[in-house]
């Protein structure tokens, strides 16, 4: 479940990275490999207090550039607002990590967490890419990361809306990348499975099946993701047993893989 394409530029420390959703989980991990490699890294989510922690201990510990930008990407407009506090700064790299879910039936769903979802998970990715992108193709060189999930292959009862978000952010980003291909830009969907963070806690799914066979760890994960972008890959599935299970959708009636993520997001 890997598609690859040839890096067309050899990257080098000092560049600057953008990470969305960095003040926990995937996105701090994320952060922290730009850091060790010598990058400097510009940080964005809701919590300021947790960006500013984060924020000192990597120019402590890594010597770089790290700036802080407190915004909650669930408003409109809020890629606007990061866009415009950048400047003329150049990105380097753009990592849309920020995202989460929310479990239930549809039709008793808070329908303000419903589109604050699609808000964060859609409408600020896509804003994001459009508003960096151009730049990167002017200078010939930059790699954006989406992160979209193994949900992507699949419909998802009970996180209906969340699944389908996923779905956007694999197709979105596969376009792009074939749109853009040989530009000396590359655009990768990383498509974890089930991972230890704080998402599932914050779904209400923690005690579901699916978390409870085999997750990943958020390092794991996130230096999976980080070595595909750096080599120019379009997708990337972590972990093997997600690499089978998202293959295995190709086979089977979509109302088979939709009644298999029901059982498994089923909270027991």
């Amino acid at each position: 479940m890997e598609n690859r394409a040839a890096a067309t530029v050899k990257d080098s420390p000092g560049r600057t990275a953008l990470v969305t959703g960095a003040s926990v989980g995937l996105g701090r991990d994320l952060a922290e490999l730009f850091a060790r490699d010598g990058h400097h890294v510009i940080l964005t989510a809701r919590n300021e207090s947790q960006l500013q922690e984060l924020a000192s201990k990597l120019r402590d510990q890594y010597h770089i550039n790290v700036d802080v930008i407190a915004q909650d990407l669930s408003v409109a407009g809020a890629a606007d607002q990061i866009f415009g506090q950048l400047g003329a700064k150049p990105i380097d790299y753009l990592v849309n990590n920020a995202g989460f879910g929310t479990h239930g039936p549809f039709a008793e769903a808070d329908v303000a967490s419903q589109l604050a979802m699609i808000q964060v998970n859609i409408v600020a990715l896509t804003h994001l890419t459009r508003l960096v992108l151009p730049g990167m193709l002017k200078r010939k060189t930059g790699r954006i990361m989406n992160m979209a999930s193994v949900a992507a292959f699949l419909p998802g009862p009970l996180m209906a809306v969340y699944y389908a978000t996923k779905a956007y952010v694999l197709s979105f980003s596969e376009a792009i990348a074939s749109e853009i291909a040989g530009s000396g830009v590359t655009v990768t969907a990383v498509c974890p499975g089930p991972t230890k963070t704080e998402f599932q806690v914050r779904a209400g799914i923690a005690e579901a099946p699916l978390f409870q066979r085999g997750a990943m760890t958020s390092p794991q994960v996130a230096q999976i993701g980080y070595d595909a972008m750096m080599r120019g890959q379009r997708s990337v599935v972590t972990g093997f047993s997600n690499k089978i299970s998202a293959l295995g959708t190709r086979f089977l009636p979509r109302a088979a893989t939709a009644a298999i993520a029901k059982r498994l997001n089923e909270n027991r």
